[in-house]
């Protein structure tokens, strides 16, 4: 039916209650295309229309499309596109009216605008936006032209300059921050659009998610389900639920689960009161788990909307059955309680990462994948979505269900004291509420956490915080007024929406405060910030969960290369230089590095190729030993005193230097490697102590010091094993080699726990024994002199003689090491079979491996190509920066490479 008299005056079409009846049709989704998209700068009268680059798109992309800035991650020219933050810009689109049936509806679906948006259709407003993570949906029955096509406008206001006004009109609230501008947290955008201390700043804005328009009688907006695992694991239960939304009499939904292509369940039931559920019980489930044990079998869940017999709509969701807990649990000979993932029943050392956004602009979810798979290849369980970011993409989620790795997911929040009037409370509650719903089906998500280090900046900052006030009223007259947000609002959406899954109040949170080692989670920082503990001190930085840890590095040479305005010719290619330190965002980062570097490694400044390889050296050796030390707490049933560490950070958001292990172009860092080899499943841990014992106790001159290891291993697996463990010294000098045969036993290693072997003396292989003498050589003037020059491996194997962990412990710092020069480091290329003589870097996905050996002792040998930039196809390996001691051969998978290439390859490490 066409009526006349719309606010614009012009021609629309409606829908008529009282009309005749009409045949019913299903609901149809038109995607707004890019190629009816342009944009212009609205507060310039002058200003063109200009197609848009991509649908979704950013205002950054557009822009940089049609050549008005330049790329903001090459050299510094980030700061030449400020400008657009504080300018106000205008999205256009066109499109025809569809045909249309009587009693129809005519939505626009905007699934993301960023932020402060004025939505006008055919010159009428619409909707008005500001908060850039809520999805918006508008009926626009009565706006749509008939006999030509409609305009929509979206006109974008500037997110920054509003948020400066809305602190203005909150003088009593204490704004502060860490990172970026204190506005920042008076307006609902990613927070690290306003910079961060790994990335640039990029205030955005524009339709950064799908617009698309919706035609339906009745459609189900909401489908979701409860499950329930029995403790046993042998049933389950599944409650389907569908929202519908439209008339609702006379119609029906049809549930239907799949697994695998068979349909295991189907139920047609009544929608009532606009609802309807259904109830399937399974007596063999199927279930979902870590990558790391088990199979991520996933569920289809499908429900098609009725009405006499019409199919309406259709939606569906995947999802996975498991059992998720969080154990917090009294210990009976330790403080405190644990802080713990159990999947199935299973207790996980959760050996992950943590994730911020990997872009500035729309993401592409191939990407996604790539990211995922680095994550599933070295081994790592979890990954922790980050509060200063974004909720990411479905993509994202979608591979970690996938591929089988758990997710942290923080809400929206980070390192500040953000505002809790009432209009921005309730802008929160819809935010969490619009967008759990989203995330609640996947079977990754297992914590929410309200936060990120806001509770560490009320601590730091003395605002209010009283735990034992269960007034949540009189928490909104504190200091520290977000403590209703994130123990009030966020616990009450988590509680009604996934009542099945943790939620945890803040990240870091628990005990007497965030730093609490006992209680909950910690951010360990005092290794690179705070009081810049050394790294082989982790064992003694633990805490029950460490859900951030990190330590800078350089990117690889090709990244520099990119950001570089010149590339390999820019004068500023060099570790100094300002545009170089343009890139590395973090406070003090040259004092630090230069710190960690100076006290560990022996490193060069030039070539700056070498230099790189140090940072990352230092980097990989630093999070090896986080990982390795804590890995050691986990001592099994009830002994559970550290259950995870988390790194900062998996990713980048540009190219530069950061905490980050995969540089932005998914180019390793060597502490990936690291990584990827403390995570395998059954590793060996060595850790050297000194000793030193007064002859009496009123004299310092005379003095016995010794030098001592600490051997143990961790069997992350669920199966008991028993292995031969073999220790080998090597000395750096006289290059002898010993076998302690008197070590060598069978070991039992008891499933999903660490085991302590022995602790015993660094050998003397040289002559000395007692008195201040040198060798023949004149190398050492004390047995003391000779342990620290001695290199301790060890090796673990089954009892067929296949090698399966094996582990270097060096003299440390590595600068005091008599690094000797190679004359025989060898490269193999051969096909990807593992030998009992050689330790494989983990399941052979290449055809091909480099056998890597060499006739001194190496530390850090980096393989390479001679020339990456002349290679005919992208050469990736699966394993580097190891250590030798000769008699070794370690063999590593490698993609682009072919038997008779040894001559492309070359070797780096450490002293070269």
């Amino acid at each position: 039916m066409e009526v006349k008299g719309s606010a614009s005056g012009v021609t629309t079409r409606r829908s008529n209650p009282s009309g005749p009846p009409c045949k019913m049709m299903a609901r149809e989704v038109i995607a707004i295309d890019y190629k009816k998209w342009e944009f212009r700068q609205a507060d310039k009268p002058a200003s063109k229309w200009l197609p848009v680059s991509r649908m979704p798109t950013n205002i950054h992309l557009d822009l940089q499309h049609h050549g008005i800035i330049a790329d903001p991650y090459v050299g510094k020219q980030e700061n030449d596109c400020q400008w657009v933050g504080e300018s106000v810009w205008v999205y256009k689109a066109v499109f025809p009216t569809p045909n249309l049936t009587f009693g129809q509806k005519a939505v626009l679906a905007f699934d993301g605008l960023d932020t402060y948006a004025t939505v006008a259709l055919n010159g009428k407003e619409i909707l008005k936006t500001m908060d850039m993570f809520i999805p918006e949906r508008v009926n626009v029955i009565y706006n749509l032209h008939i006999d030509k096509e409609n305009v929509l406008e979206i006109t974008f206001d500037s997110t920054y300059l509003i948020g400066k006004k809305i602190v203005e009109q909150y003088p009593d609230h204490k704004w502060g921050c860490w990172n970026g501008d204190p506005s920042r947290l008076a307006v609902r955008k990613a927070q690290y659009h306003y910079g961060w201390d790994w990335g640039c700043a990029l205030l955005s804005c524009g339709p950064w998610r799908p617009v698309s328009l919706e035609i339906y009688h009745s459609r189900i907006s909401d489908l979701y389900f409860t499950t329930y695992i029995e403790k046993a694991l042998n049933s389950a239960e599944v409650v389907a639920k569908a929202d519908i939304e439209g008339e609702g009499e006379g119609e029906e939904v049809r549930f239907e689960i799949s697994i695998d292509g068979k349909t295991v369940g189907t139920e047609v039931v009544k929608v009532e009161n606009r609802y309807a559920t259904a109830t399937f019980k399974n007596k063999s489930p199927k279930l979902w788990y870590p990558h790391t044990y088990g199979q991520q079998p996933l569920y289809f869940l499908k429900a098609e909307l009725l009405r006499n017999k019409v199919v309406l709509d259709t939606t569906s969701k995947r999802f996975g059955l498991r059992r998720a807990e969080v154990v917090q649990r009294k210990f009976t000979d330790s403080p405190g309680t644990t802080f713990l993932f159990e999947i199935n029943n299973i207790p996980i050392f959760c050996g992950g990462s943590n994730w911020i956004p990997g872009e500035f602009g729309p993401k592409d979810p191939q990407k996604y994948c790539e990211w995922i798979r680095k994550v599933v290849e070295s081994n790592q369980t979890m990954i922790r979505v980050w509060g200063g970011g974004i909720f990411e993409d479905e993509a994202f989620y979608d591979a970690c269900d996938e591929m089988g790795v758990l997710v942290w997911q923080d809400f929206l929040f980070a390192c500040g004291n953000y505002p809790a009037h009432q209009e921005f409370l309730a802008l929160v509650k819809r935010e969490a509420t619009e967008n759990v719903k989203l995330l609640r089906h996947h079977p990754s998500i297992v914590i929410y956490a309200g936060n990120n280090e806001d509770y560490q900046y009320c601590e730091s900052e003395g605002l209010k915080y009283d735990p034992n006030d269960p007034n949540p009223e009189s928490w909104l007259k504190t200091t520290f007024p977000a403590r209703y947000i994130y123990e009030k609002i966020l616990l009450e959406v988590t509680k009604e929406l996934v009542p099945g899954t943790h939620y945890h109040y803040g990240s870091p949170f628990g005990g007497e405060n965030t730093t609490d080692p006992y209680v909950g989670d910690i951010h360990q920082w005092n290794v690179w910030h705070g009081t810049q503990e050394r790294y082989q001190d982790f064992d003694k930085l633990s805490g029950r969960f460490v859900s951030e840890f990190g330590m800078q590095a350089y990117p690889n040479i090709a990244t520099i290369d990119a950001y570089l305005l010149k590339g390999r010719s820019d004068i500023d290619r060099y570790p100094q230089s300002s545009t170089v330190e343009f890139h590395n965002k973090a406070t003090g980062n040259e004092r630090r590095l230069a710190l960690y570097l100076a006290e560990n490694i022996p490193y060069v400044m030039e070539p700056f190729d070498q230099y790189i390889y140090c940072t990352q050296l230092m980097q990989a050796e630093c999070l090896s030993s986080a990982y390795k030390l804590w890995k050691r707490q986990w001592k099994g049933p009830g002994r559970e005193y550290c259950s995870g560490a988390l790194v900062w950070q998996i990713n980048d958001v540009w190219p530069g230097q950061s905490w980050s292990i995969v540089d932005y172009y998914l180019r390793p860092k060597l502490a990936y490697y690291a990584i990827k080899r403390e995570l395998r499943p059954v590793t060996l841990g060595l850790k050297r102590t000194v000793h030193t014992v007064p002859a009496d106790k009123y004299t310092r001159a005379y003095t016995e010091t010794r030098h001592k290891v600490e051997l143990w291993a961790c069997n992350l697996s669920l199966e008991n094993l028993r292995l031969c463990v073999l220790i080998k010294s090597h000395n750096l000098i006289t290059a002898e080699t010993s076998t302690w045969h008197n070590l060598e036993r069978k070991l039992a290693l008891p499933q999903n726990r660490s085991t302590e072997i022995n602790e015993f003396e660094i050998p003397v292989i040289g002559q000395y024994r007692v008195n201040p003498t040198k060798t023949a050589n004149g190398a050492f003037s004390s047995a003391e002199e000779e342990q620290q020059q001695t290199v301790i491996a060890a090796y673990l194997r089954d009892f067929d003689g296949t090698l399966i962990a094996r582990t270097i412990n060096w003299p440390e710092p590595l600068k005091y090491a008599h690094l000797p020069t190679p004359k025989g480091i060898k490269f193999e290329l051969t096909n990807n079979l593992r030998h009992d003589s050689e330790l494989g870097s983990g399941p052979a996905r290449n055809a091909v491996a480099v056998i890597v050996s060499s006739d001194v002792a190496v530390k850090g040998l980096c393989v390479e190509v001679v020339d990456p930039l002349k290679r005919d196809s992208e050469v990736v390996f699966e394993d580097n920066g190891i250590d030798l001691i000769p008699g070794d051969k370690v063999r590593i998978g490698v993609k682009g490479l072919k038997c008779g290439d040894e001559g492309r390859l070359k070797a780096r490490y450490l002293g070269m």
